[in-house]
């Protein structure tokens, strides 16, 4: 594959090291900065004759990088391969099985973040009636990283935020919840709340308000870390 046979000519083996250890991953680092990556990416996913032709061909090419990688440069290659230009016109409730995958199987922050913000909440966004379902459900599943993503997922709506789903997905990972002591979802309800604060904060001052013996402090410090 492009994407490989491009990362396989970049990487500095020292800062390699740092990634790992810092990103705590059991998959190694080629050293290859963020702004180096973009960078890489940027004529590949240009180039017409890589593009994917088909919904079938662009899951695969997503699902080869991101499920045997030799390097974790490759699930983040995979991750802007899933918003390459000609899949916008994939990027709809059918999907969502595509980032399920990639969510249960990244299962950490840094992969798990973008796809919530970037992918899964645009869907979420242009196809509401047919996704809230899906994101109400993942809220309240057994896996912290999907819960972790339905809380996100509205992260970057504004004033177009469903409120009552917000509310939702909130509670359903307070303290008293299955993985609500978990610091990735203490973050996470802390972190919704302090977005969504830019656009309404009395609204977020009632949640942290009413909601005062279910939420961490954790939580409630990012929630009103603006306010």
């Amino acid at each position: 594959m492009a994407v490989r046979e491009a990362l396989a000519a970049v990487g500095d083996p020292e800062r390699a090291v740092a990634q790992q250890a810092y990103m705590k991953s059991a998959i190694p680092y080629r050293g290859i900065t963020s702004p180096e990556l973009r960078g890489l990416l940027r004529p590949l996913l240009a180039d017409p004759a890589l593009a994917p032709a088909t919904r079938s061909e662009w899951d695969g090419a997503v699902r080869a990088l991101w499920d045997l990688p030799a390097y974790r440069e490759e699930r983040y290659a995979a991750i802007a391969l899933t918003g390459h230009r000609v899949a916008r016109a994939w990027q709809d409730a059918q999907s969502l099985s595509l980032y399920h995958h990639l969510v249960e199987t990244g299962a950490w922050w840094d992969l798990v973040d973008p796809l919530a913000a970037d992918r899964v909440g645009p869907i979420l966004l242009h196809h509401r009636d047919a996704v809230t379902p899906t994101v109400r459900a993942w809220a309240v599943d057994r896996s912290l990283w999907l819960r972790r993503t339905a809380i996100l997922a509205q992260l970057k709506h504004g004033a177009a935020t469903d409120l009552p789903l917000l509310a939702d997905v909130l509670d359903a990972n307070l303290e008293d919840t299955l993985h609500g002591r978990e610091f990735f979802v203490r973050k996470a309800v802390g972190w919704a709340l302090r977005q969504h604060a830019r656009t309404d904060a009395e609204w977020v001052k009632a949640y942290v308000d009413s909601r005062a013996s279910r939420l961490s402090s954790l939580s409630r410090r990012e929630a009103l870390k603006h306010l």
